[in-house]
């Protein structure tokens, strides 16, 4: 008899419907709730019961149809560190507690709640900077690329272990690049000034872009998440370094529309042996024809130091289709390493490997972009027109960022030197 019971007690546990603090809230947690909180991108907090219940079938079915959360990598290349996508397990179990009803379920069964740092996704900064000045954002129109300086406080080098950006009105900003301008480096200077937004002049918008071959920190897209680099990695500050943002606003239709975006810094506690650097595979000289729905543009960088390759971040506007970065070797054979088929504007996301590539000189990297531009692009603003390279959404990019690990004592400068071929009398 007392078998019997067990063996119904636990029938009837195999039975019970899933709970949400027992079962949704767990992976609520997890994969949602980074975005999904007061003060980020998602447009309602999942931190609560009576905050989720509302919103339980559109819950089920932005899982069933994988459109959250978001994660754009073809599973058969790749594994990554920040891979958001659901386990089947999980899917099935926030459908099934969406088709059981949504049942709350006991509190007692609810795990500890995640603890975030207000106002941040990073541990507390070690130091906060602003935008000294509030950059209006009209109702209507376009706005050029804003460029806007930041005196840094250091006398010394730093290094900087994790980094993030924090618009004030993420409604208006496209995307925000800071560039580290170190002392050596003539970019903008006597053009722009604390306090002044500086804008390219319409011949000059295109090589401006890129920041005049300075570093670059960090980038922010809507639903990337900081960069945090483990211990012995991190980007470098030099002494006597200034930023620069590089803000990219759209307009929303409404008025009186202010940002002044801040980044918070966490330094390294030691120096790293491994500095990063962010680089990219580029073209800027396409055009895509009126109506074509799958245009395909090529670019690439050639591999001129040891080095390691860790992360990913493909860019393109309103008729990104789809995205693929390959390894070339120097015996020409190719290999895939990240496969985005469903490019989407709305989340633009870094894809950052869980096991580092070793690149050597002689290998490439090779970046291919498809873009969109017929009438079935509900997000194409103009199917008639012929596109070029442009700021502008309504204009398009194809930008491969990608990072690497290099020693400590590189910089953009020394990663593209190329060694000299030795004088044809030197001794081997």
């Amino acid at each position: 008899m007392k078998s019997l019971l067990c063996f119904l007690t636990a029938l009837s546990a195999l039975a019970a419907p899933p709970t949400y603090f027992k079962d949704a809230l767990p992976i609520l947690q997890s994969r949602c709730q980074e975005c999904h909180r007061p003060g980020e991108i998602g447009t309602m907090p999942l931190e609560t019961y009576e905050q989720t219940r509302p919103w339980a079938k559109a819950i089920k079915a932005a899982v069933v149809t994988k459109k959250m959360p978001p994660w754009f990598a073809d599973p058969h290349y790749g594994k990554f560190v920040n891979d958001r996508s659901l386990s089947q397990n999980e899917m099935d179990t926030l459908v099934a507690w969406v088709d059981a009803g949504a049942p709350k379920g006991e509190p007692k069964d609810a795990p500890a709640p995640r603890q975030w740092m207000d106002g941040w996704s990073i541990p507390k900064p070690d130091l906060v900077l602003e935008m000294p000045v509030d950059i209006h954002v009209p109702a209507k129109g376009e706005l050029d690329y804003q460029y806007v300086l930041v005196p840094v406080p250091f006398k010394e080098d730093v290094w900087v272990q994790m980094v993030e950006v924090r618009p004030t009105n993420r409604s208006v900003v496209h995307h925000a690049v800071l560039f580290v301008r170190d002392p050596q480096s003539k970019w903008l200077r006597g053009e722009i000034e604390p306090g002044k937004p500086w804008t390219a002049p319409p011949k000059r918008r295109a090589q401006e872009t890129f920041g005049g071959g300075t570093d670059i920190l960090t980038i922010y897209t809507p639903g990337m998440i900081p960069d945090i680099w483990p211990a012995g990695r991190a980007k470098k500050i030099p002494a006597g370094s200034d930023l620069i943002f590089q803000m990219h606003y759209t307009t929303n239709g409404k008025d009186e529309v202010n940002d002044r975006s801040r980044i918070g810094l966490v330094f390294s506690k030691e120096p790293p042996t491994e500095r990063v650097l962010t680089i990219a595979a580029v073209n800027t000289f396409f055009q895509i024809p009126p109506g074509e729905g799958n245009f395909q543009v090529e670019a690439e960088t050639p591999i001129l130091k040891k080095t390691q390759l860790i992360s990913f971040f493909p860019h393109m506007h309103l008729r990104g289709k789809a995205f693929e970065y390959r390894l070339v070797r120097p015996d020409g054979t190719s290999e895939t390493l990240l496969k985005v088929p469903k490019y989407d504007f709305n989340w633009q996301l870094s894809y950052r490997l869980e096991k580092p590539i070793d690149l050597v000189p002689g290998m490439k990297i090779e970046g291919t972009a498809w873009f969109d531009n017929s009438p079935n692009n509900p997000a194409n603003p103009d199917p008639k027109a012929t596109v070029r390279w442009g700021e502008q959404s309504r204009e398009e990019m194809m930008i491969g960022f990608y990072d690497v690990a290099v020693e400590a004592n590189f910089d953009r400068r020394t990663f593209y030197q190329q060694r000299k071929a030795p004088p044809a009398n030197e001794s081997k």
